[in-house]
């Protein structure tokens, strides 16, 4: 085994993740309490800490007050556009060349951050849903991400606004993967972007995907019978077929459906045999059953990035949705830097493969040092004032 050389240090991890931030997202000063590297220190030991920038300037000794903070963040940020911009260059500052070498499957799903307020100056500014953790209100971000053992880059980020449509969403997505050179293999996408619209679109743009199909119609137990897409859930046997979708307005989609049956074996509970039904097209060809499955299933690591993101997202009670943007932005940021260190410093190098043990430097483990190295450079309040003693 290769004897180990360099030692990565809390102090280069900072050093990057600083410089990759502040490279492409260029926060400038405002004021002498208010530099951008004091603006970092605090945003960072925020994300670290998953508290609220006004909890981190309360606990940190040298940081300047939370509206100091907020109001020198609103007088930097650029405009939404360019802010996005901005952040798709910061994902893809570390990417490596293997990525751009060849095509990449990539997933694309949205991320719901539930709110409870009102809109600050447009009603489309709150992505309606299912309610989830006490409201309907949300904000919405789709990103895009590369489904490749190791190299798992989220390598774009949009803010969906309410009303607008998945295929635009979509188009999006994949423009600011092309500005990286990332260009997709195929594209795995949830069941929520199962509709003609998208459908439509992504056959018309040659795109090969992979999705759920959403099961509609009577169900079996109807007394006329079991019809629609639910047709295919019933199957007790593997299959392939095609199904026509069709949307209020009339408008159809056709796509072909694979049909993939397993014994629950007792999973869950459960027994009995259960149908999985993925409709596929643009041009992608499986050639078995199993790997359409297993090749979907592949597709919940971006799940595992949303939870990353959440042990990293600055809480806010916001109605800004720039700032918003910025803090989810913040999350990922980081998480790409902790996929670049694995990939590029800490995986072991064998007859030219990589070996990624993401147990070497948890994500959590990063983020401590991040938040130490804030404490280190404006000091930490130990004491709380008090009118009695503990011992009056």
């Amino acid at each position: 085994m290769r004897q180990c050389h360099y030692t990565l240090t809390p102090a280069a991890v900072r050093a990057h993740t600083q410089s990759l931030l502040q490279k492409h997202l260029r926060l400038a000063d405002h004021g002498p309490k208010c530099t951008a590297g004091i603006l970092w220190a605090v945003l960072l030991y925020a994300a670290c800490r998953i508290s609220s920038l006004a909890a981190a300037c309360r606990t940190l000794l040298g940081a300047p007050s939370d509206s100091a903070v907020h109001d020198a963040l609103v007088a930097t940020l650029p405009a939404t556009a360019e802010l996005q911009r901005r952040v798709n260059r910061a994902l893809q500052g570390d990417l490596p060349r293997c990525l751009r070498r060849r095509r990449q499957p990539l997933a694309i799903d949205l991320h719901l951050v539930p709110y409870h307020g009102t809109h600050l100056h447009d009603a489309n500014e709150v992505y309606r849903s299912q309610a989830k953790s006490g409201t309907s209100h949300f904000h919405a971000y789709a990103t895009c991400y590369v489904i490749r053992k190791g190299l798992r880059f989220t390598v774009a980020l949009t803010a969906v606004r309410r009303g607008e449509p998945l295929p635009d969403v979509i188009r999006r997505l994949l423009a600011q993967a092309a500005k990286a050179a990332v260009r997709p293999r195929y594209l795995l996408l949830d069941r929520g972007f199962c509709s003609v619209a998208v459908i439509r679109y992504l056959h018309a743009a040659r795109r090969p995907f992979l999705m759920p199909l959403t099961l509609r119609g009577r169900k079996p137990e109807h007394p006329k019978g079991v019809s629609g897409s639910r047709v295919f859930g019933t199957y007790k046997r593997s299959g392939w077929a095609r199904y026509t979708l069709t949307d209020p307005k009339g408008r159809k989609a056709t796509v072909a459906v694979c049909v993939k049956c397993r014994n629950l074996r007792g999973e869950r509970g459960k027994k009995g045999r259960q149908a999985l039904v993925y409709a596929y097209g643009g041009g992608l060809r499986p050639g078995s059953y199993q790997w359409v499955k297993e090749t979907y299933r592949s597709r919940f690591a971006i799940e595992t990035t949303y939870r990353q993101l959440g042990q990293a997202r600055i809480r806010t009670s916001t109605r800004d949705p720039l700032l918003r943007l910025l803090y989810v932005a913040v999350a990922l940021i980081l998480r790409n830097v902790w996929v670049w260190l694995h990939w590029q410093v800490l995986a072991e190098r064998r007859g030219g493969h990589r070996r990624v043990d993401t147990d070497r430097l948890t994500f959590r483990a990063m983020l401590l040092w991040l938040q130490h190295w804030a404490e280190q450079c404006l000091g930490v309040r130990d004491g709380v004032q008090a009118k009695y003693s503990m011992y009056e």
